[in-house]
């Protein structure tokens, strides 16, 4: 029942991570930083797609996805377009994976130790779920404080 209600959660933040980008007016703020604004959305939108492709598609959906961190947070100017196409691929992998986590997996230690600690698999898919969900209010607002500026 909880990976579910966590495929729903997951969906629909990532669908509105979508919306946001698509909101901005200008493209090009997509990726703007000022001041103690280290992270741009382009580059939250990055992290959270590789962060989710890491977690739920490799390690649990054996995906073979392969993460690379850093790019996450030095790549720029990536077309919004792309950025769109791998929120919806991430939609996929995660509609595909969570149906197949069953009751017992949830319940059972995640099977990567995660900052040096071991949890089970449930608490660590609410945890990215709420990360997704800490991320995504930045980027409103990130997009809220640049639209009025323009």
């Amino acid at each position: 029942m909880l990976t579910g209600i966590l495929q729903l959660l997951l969906c629909r933040d990532l669908n509105k991570l979508k919306e946001e980008l698509e909101l901005y007016r200008d493209e090009a703020s997509i990726w703007h930083i000022d001041g103690s604004i280290l992270n741009s959305a382009g580059n939250l939108c990055l992290h959270l797609v590789g962060n989710l492709n890491t977690y739920i598609g490799a390690i649990l959906g054996d995906s073979g996805y392969v993460r690379n961190r850093p790019e996450e947070f030095s790549l720029k100017y990536i077309p919004r377009d792309e950025l769109v196409r791998k929120i919806e691929q991430t939609i996929a992998v995660i509609e595909a994976t969570l149906p197949l986590v069953t009751d017992v997996q949830m319940q059972s230690e995640y099977p990567q130790e995660i900052n040096g600690g071991k949890q089970t698999t449930g608490y660590f898919l609410v945890h990215l779920a709420t990360h997704l969900s800490y991320h995504l209010g930045q980027v409103n607002y990130h997009r809220r404080l640049l639209d009025r500026k323009e």
